[in-house]
């Protein structure tokens, strides 16, 4: 694949906060490291876990140090917004990149994201984010329309590269000026370790980013592919039973910020369109 135009520099940021993952992190940040389209940067912002932190310097900024690799402590209150914005501000690239830190990215994961870029036009480029079940395989009863519970692209979105209302967070990209214009993710909205699963934060900001600027396209290119770990814990009911209900209060949290017609739209067409077809199909 050839870019013309000019070729952004990316950022990527990986949020963590365990050390139960230290191993799904350092996959992340190897997968980042392969890439087909050099990122400019990896940083890793660590949430309010001391420990945490002192053995990721250690191990990529210590002897031996690993060449792109910058670890941070998150600089606002616990939870994902505020680590992110912890890595937008520190980041250099023109392109901001967020990978989970539980998913690995396919070797041209960046290099369709720059692709997305050659439109000026564009200010959000996401991908298509796959599930890695911990039982290795789909559980019977989970319906493929529901994959967003995991953190995974569902069916029923469109195919392909196109314009949409917004990005999914874990496998998104932002132009530097996007922030400019609105500002960071909002607290409150996203996920933080010791509370409800939450998300949304980045539909909020979307919206915000519609509404400053109408002119603005954001885009999903499917084949920006990652692998994201399912544990086995989020492939039981009374995980898909919280998550779906967490979802709902998230979006609640998302109305009322930015009005129930913007922050609603796409759910809408997702109860009206997509559920009734997965019910016809199953």
């Amino acid at each position: 694949m050839t870019l013309a135009g000019p070729q952004p520099r990316i950022s990527v940021v990986i949020c963590v906060y365990t050390e139960d993952r230290w191993d799904d992190i350092l996959a992340a940040v190897a997968s980042v490291r392969d890439q087909s389209w050099p990122a400019e940067e990896t940083l890793l912002v660590v949430d309010h876990n001391p420990a945490l932190l002192r053995r990721l310097r250690d191990h990529y900024e210590g002897a031996g140090a690993r060449e792109g690799v910058r670890v941070l402590a998150n600089a606002g209150p616990r939870g994902l917004s505020a680590g992110r914005n912890t890595g937008v501000a520190a980041s250099t690239g023109e392109v901001i990149a967020f990978l989970d830190d539980d998913a690995v990215a396919e070797r041209d994961w960046l290099r369709h994201f720059a692709g997305g870029y050659a439109d000026p036009r564009v200010l959000a480029v996401g991908g298509r984010t796959e599930p890695v079940w911990a039982s290795r395989r789909r559980p019977a009863w989970f319906p493929e329309e529901f994959d967003w519970v995991v953190g995974c692209t569902y069916r029923g979105l469109p195919p392909g590269r196109v314009r949409v209302r917004n990005v999914l967070g874990g496998n998104a990209s932002f132009r530097r000026e996007a922030f400019d214009a609105v500002g960071g993710f909002a607290s409150g909205i996203g996920r933080d370790a010791d509370k409800r699963p939450l998300g949304c934060e980045e539909t909020e900001l979307c919206i915000r980013l519609a509404r400053a600027r109408p002119d603005a396209v954001l885009l999903i290119d499917d084949r920006a592919v990652i692998h994201h770990k399912v544990p086995a814990a989020r492939e039981r009911f009374a995980y898909f039973r919280s998550r779906a209900y967490a979802e709902g209060l998230s979006k609640a949290l998302v109305a009322r910020s930015v009005g129930a017609r913007a922050g609603l739209a796409s759910e809408r067409r997702y109860t009206t369109r997509v559920l009734p077809a997965g019910v016809a199909r199953g």
